[in-house]
């Protein structure tokens, strides 16, 4: 796992770069938010593909959660992914809530998730 940093109006934002899936559960949502947290960054990017797909059953809790973590910590995040798959109405819901907001985006390119942290 490498972490880019992205400054952007004074936010220092972490850009989680891997190529496996680092979130497979609430506790490595929770050690990120952690890790993240204490090294003073203000917000992360992280890819879709980086996170396990029960994230985005949204039955399983684990967004939530996991969501509920960055929220706690101000810590803003976006995740870049192709989020037109999902077909699932509560899904769909999700993101557009989520999109809504400052806190918690989904978007399609990370040119798209730094203007995120820009506003």
């Amino acid at each position: 796992m490498i972490i880019e940093t992205h400054t952007i109006n004074n936010t220092k934002i972490a850009e989680v770069i891997a190529e496996n899936i680092i979130i497979k559960s609430i506790e490595d949502g929770s050690q990120l938010v952690a890790d993240i947290y204490y090294q003073d960054f203000d917000g992360i990017i992280l890819y879709e593909k980086n996170i396990t797909p029960l994230f985005f059953d949204l039955k399983t809790g684990i967004a939530g959660e996991i969501l509920q973590k960055f929220s706690n910590f101000r810590i803003r995040l976006a995740i870049i992914g192709e989020f037109e798959k999902y077909e699932s109405k509560s899904v769909k819901d999700f993101i557009f809530e989520s999109n809504k907001n400052r806190q918690i985006n989904f978007v399609n390119t990370l040119e798209e998730g730094l203007q995120r942290f820009s506003n």
